[in-house]
């Protein structure tokens, strides 16, 4: 069945001929701009959109593998859009409307016909506004067309020995602060901080949600005991509160995708 789906990926892509690809460094845009390469394919780039509400390990990760893969990169840097501040119900729209017209754009003036993203099958189950934003611009999602699913695309990468395989999913920062909140520049500096902290001690995944000054840490199937029961616990906590944070908490039903989603 993947295979199935591989193939008229390809043919997509084929068809597609010059594209832009929006590159966040994820599983699925990484595993589009490689495919998209594997065709041999000169009137491709992978473009990055850099803001201070994207993790820079996400931004290094992207980068490395480009220089890797020798795909043609550039990467876009935008001031935080002050129509979203407030961290609205409608961000993900506003976001992407603002950062794909500019996509747009980028493409028009450097000569791509389109610019497509790495939406799957998966992805339209879930609360995700920014859909319609892409949608209402014309942005194609080539996996999503061909009927790719997350583990579609893991399997396919592992299979072809691609290492990030297996990276866990990961989303803006503005996802760790409730809805109609204020996003203050310090807040989103902290939760990297925190999140980066917890990778280098062990914890790969994990989102810590920002309450006030309450860190709510949400955490992969498996790890939330090891927090626990591990030494470094202390240390976590300590790390946390120099960060900033008042108080730690450990959610004890782990990791849900769009925990803070108005639904949930």
């Amino acid at each position: 069945m993947a295979n199935r789906k591989l193939e008229k990926l390809d043919t997509i892509l084929k068809d597609l001929k010059s594209f832009v690809v929006a590159f966040s460094g994820g599983v699925d845009s990484s595993f589009l701009l490689y495919r998209a390469n594997a065709l041999k394919k000169p009137d491709v780039i992978g473009v990055t959109i850099r803001t201070p509400y994207i993790p820079k390990q996400e931004i290094d990760e992207a980068t490395e593998f480009v220089r890797k893969s020798g795909i043609p990169h550039e990467i876009l840097d935008f001031d935080f859009p002050e129509n979203i501040r407030s961290n609205p119900v409608n961000r993900c729209y506003v976001c992407k409307k603002t950062l794909f017209t500019a996509l747009r754009a980028f493409a028009r003036d450097k000569g791509f016909k389109y610019v497509v993203d790495g939406t799957n099958a998966d992805d339209t189950g879930d609360f995700r506004p920014g859909l319609k934003a892409l949608e209402e611009l014309g942005i194609r999602s080539p996996l999503l067309e061909a009927g790719l699913t997350k583990n579609d695309i893991r399997e396919i990468a592992l299979s072809d020995g691609l290492t990030f395989w297996d990276k866990p999913a990961n989303a803006c920062l503005l996802t760790r602060i409730p809805y109609n909140t204020e996003v203050k520049d310090n807040t989103l500096k902290m939760i990297e901080e925190a999140e980066y902290m917890l990778l280098e001690k062990g914890c790969p995944g994990v989102r810590v949600r920002v309450h006030g000054d309450l860190a709510r840490i949400e955490c992969l199937p498996g790890f939330m005991e090891k927090i626990v029961n591990s030494p470094k616990k202390d240390h976590i906590i300590k790390d946390l509160k120099k960060i900033g944070f008042r108080y730690v908490t450990l959610d004890l039903e782990g990791y849900r995708k769009g925990s803070l989603n108005p639904e949930k």
